[in-house]
């Protein structure tokens, strides 16, 4: 069984007992978070699609910690000008597990 979520407005394929690296959540580390927003739903071949959510759906999980994502170098330059400018940015995310799909 898996399901289609809406999360922070990305969209993540979820399965029970699997972790998702979401954009940052509030709240804090160990508690239980729900998301109401299932696009479809897949229990054993028995698809069902929202419009544009599934009716009675939804995702449990817990947030298990709060970590930050890889560097992205940025790097802007402007050929025979002398500009250069380097930046870096690390991304926050939240690592949730989640527990159970109702649906």
């Amino acid at each position: 069984m898996y399901a289609i979520v809406d999360i922070a407005g990305k969209q993540f394929k979820v399965e029970k007992d699997n972790f998702v690296y979401a954009p940052l959540l509030e709240g804090e580390a160990g508690s239980a978070v729900s998301f109401d927003q299932v696009l479809l739903v897949d229990n054993d071949g028995k698809i069902k699609v929202g419009a544009p959510t599934v009716k009675g759906a939804s995702v449990s999980g817990k947030i298990l910690e709060h970590v930050k994502g890889d560097k992205v170098i940025v790097f802007k330059k402007k050929r025979r000008k002398g500009y250069k400018k380097k930046n870096g940015h690390r991304q926050n995310f939240s690592k949730v597990l989640i527990e159970d799909i109702k649906g």
